[in-house]
């Protein structure tokens, strides 16, 4: 109970203290697709604060106020073996993070990463003869959060180090490199990470049977910070944007991708009852590592938060079903259109100001939808759909996981833009007024 109590104090003094050092994070990022439905080691790469992208395949000292870069090894991009993209394209496919969709759907990731490819990736995916978006693994670039939850461990870097980095993968040949047992993204993270602190990451010998795995890299680095408190260490979650898009899945080691797969396990248990025992023993050995424990939430504007508590999701679902009892059964005022038939027909665009808009026609009257902080209050839209979207959101933040979805100051944040969008509608009138948000516990990042 101490030790519990000791962990959330450090927590919290990570959360409402500045950091004033620079850090080498490992991103491990759950998978998703065909990667969630059969191995599900899922990706990896290195988000570095104080290193900035000169170009995709350049990299810099970064200026203040920057963000940072997020490096990884690719397979089929432009004959690179690795690519750099700044951390809120990386994550999001947009520049600023007021401009963050709420709610993001298939149609909207498509279009954010489109947009950013034409205006800064031409050159590692470029149109197609007749104009067209490329297909191809480029999409892997940016907009990640879109698609899965993520997970950072950090560790504080030095001036000296980040600038000798810069100069080893500048100086090194980048060129097309990758081979999934020896040369895979994981590889890639333990080159760096072990260049900044030679053998701090390592292979599973035996939970991953020598290959390198996102995992496992993760799981090395929370070790190595372990055995070496004097340098600041700390744990955070990215979690998944809400929207329809499919839930991104447990990552997993190899052998814990076979002893947690009942395609795999149940085959080797009745043909190979030994093996199948030994696997076991494996994993339950050294396989087991949970990423998602005692971590902070990534706030984009640039902050580590305390995630949101078992009792605050229960005090915020009460409220919002108490909310939603008190609002009549009203249809939206333009031809009784709901939420998710506006989502079906809606098409996402730019706004004058370049943040992402949804819109749609019906009875040849259009109608549109800001879906980011920044753009939410901007137009004459419908207040019913802003009520029915962030309820959408409230209720994705508010569902329970093995993650935490939110902090405790984002959901206060989305829970104030609902209470003002009914407040609009009960005075008659549409919102479109700047909305103040309280930021003064956010910390730098």
């Amino acid at each position: 109970m101490k030790g519990l109590k000791l962990g959330g104090l450090l927590a919290v003094c990570l959360a409402l203290t500045p950091q004033v050092h620079a850090d080498v994070t490992v991103l491990l990022e759950e998978p998703y697709s065909y990667d969630g439905a059969f191995a599900g080691t899922g990706h990896t790469a290195v988000y570095l604060t104080r290193v900035c992208a000169a170009s995709p395949t350049h990299l810099r000292r970064c200026k203040p106020g920057e963000p940072g870069v997020v490096i990884s090894r690719y397979n089929r991009i432009a004959g690179y073996d690795w690519i750099a993209i700044p951390l809120l394209p990386y994550l999001y496919a947009i520049t600023n993070p007021e401009d963050i969709p709420l709610y993001a759907d298939s149609k909207l990731v498509a279009f954010l990463r489109d947009q950013y490819r034409r205006e800064y990736l031409e050159g590692l995916a470029p149109d197609r003869p007749s104009g067209e978006t490329p297909a191809g693994d480029w999409v892997q670039l940016v907009g990640s959060a879109y698609e899965r939850t993520s997970y950072g461990f950090q560790i504080e870097t030095t001036a000296k180090q980040d600038d000798e980095l810069i100069q080893w993968l500048n100086a090194s040949p980048n060129s097309k490199s990758y081979k999934v047992v020896s040369r895979n993204c994981a590889d890639f993270i333990r080159e760096v990470v072990n260049f900044y602190y030679p053998k701090a990451l390592s292979r599973g010998i035996l939970s991953d049977l020598s290959v390198a795995t996102p995992k496992q890299s993760a799981k090395s680095l929370v070790k190595y910070g372990e055995r070496h408190p004097d340098l600041e260490f700390s744990s955070f979650v990215i979690p998944q944007v809400p929207g329809s898009i499919k839930r991104s899945r447990p990552v997993h080691g190899l052998v814990e991708s076979i002893v947690m797969a009942k395609k795999y396990v149940l085959p080797l248990a009745l043909f190979h009852p030994f093996v199948a025992g030994g696997v076991a023993t494996v994993y339950l050995a050294g396989g087991r590592f949970n990423p998602a424990k005692d971590v902070l939430v990534f706030n984009p504007e640039g902050g580590l938060e305390l995630p949101l508590t078992a009792e605050e999701r229960r005090t915020y679902q009460k409220s919002l079903n108490d909310l939603l009892r008190t609002i009549p059964d009203e249809k939206a005022a333009h031809q009784g259109i709901s939420w998710q038939r506006f989502q079906e027909k809606a098409q996402p665009y730019l706004d004058p100001s370049g943040r992402p808009v949804l819109q749609a026609v019906f009875a040849n009257e259009p109608v549109a939808l800001g879906i980011s902080r920044g753009s939410f209050f901007d137009d004459e839209q419908p207040s019913e759909f802003q009520r029915e979207f962030l309820v959408t959101r409230l209720r994705a933040e508010l569902a329970a996981g093995r993650a935490p979805k939110t902090s405790s100051i984002a959901l206060r944040q989305d829970w104030e833009l609902l209470q003002k969008v009914v407040a609009a509608r009960s005075e008659g009138v549409t919102a479109h007024a700047a909305i103040g948000i309280n930021l003064t516990q956010k910390t730098s990042y």
